[in-house]
């Protein structure tokens, strides 16, 4: 029956018996509890600091529209752990699908699986046992145009809105975009504060 339930809910051995042995073998009642306990697991948590994770983008099949999405964990560890790879990448299809792009209101999202996004992160807090939030996300949409994209490993993405060229053009654009990291597209764009920070420095 542990075993069972350890399938079932991706819990550890220990609390798979305690919650069996507290509810007297009963299945069912052992993950209801298992889910109140999960879910008190993850408000303890939400104090904590996340500042590693994952970038992550989702894109169109027609390349018109893609969505880059941050979600965020404790350490580098849990960022490369399947479990949580697989959820960051289930968050940014449902954002793609949505258009909703606001952290709060991703949340209520549903995934593939039929869960809301809170539901899977309280799951998921639970099982690894450190604070995951969904920390921003950003839409970009091409009326006359492509949407290209570059990561760069899991901490740097890119999109980029082409008008002309291709996919291929637009990965390089965006490439070089996460190597400079530009403040701007054109000379115009540039703020008048940024300008006479730079007259400035170069006066000295």
């Amino acid at each position: 029956m542990v075993k069972e339930l350890r399938e079932r809910t991706g819990a550890g051995m220990m609390d798979c018996k305690r919650a069996l042995t507290e509810n007297g073998g009963d299945m069912e009642a052992a993950i209801e509890a298992m889910r109140k306990s999960g879910a008190a697991k993850a408000d303890k948590k939400a104090g904590r600091v996340a500042a590693e994770g994952q970038i992550v983008i989702a894109t169109r099949a027609d390349g018109k529209e893609a969505v880059i999405v941050e979600i965020n964990c404790e350490t580098d560890f849990v960022a490369k752990d399947d479990n949580f790879v697989n959820f960051a990448n289930e968050v940014a299809d449902a954002v793609l699908a949505s258009g909703v792009t606001e952290a709060e209101e991703i949340n209520s999202l549903p995934l593939s699986d039929g869960k809301l996004v809170s539901e899977k992160r309280t799951e998921l807090v639970s099982k690894i046992g450190e604070n995951i939030q969904v920390r921003r996300a950003q839409l970009v949409k091409s009326d006359d145009g492509l949407v290209a994209s570059y990561s760069h490993g899991v901490r740097i993405g890119v999109l980029v809105n082409l008008k002309g060229g291709d996919q291929d053009l637009g990965r390089d654009v965006a490439m070089h975009i996460a190597a400079s990291r530009p403040v701007c597209i054109s000379e115009e764009q540039v703020p008048a504060d940024l300008l006479e920070k730079e007259k400035e420095i170069f006066s000295a």
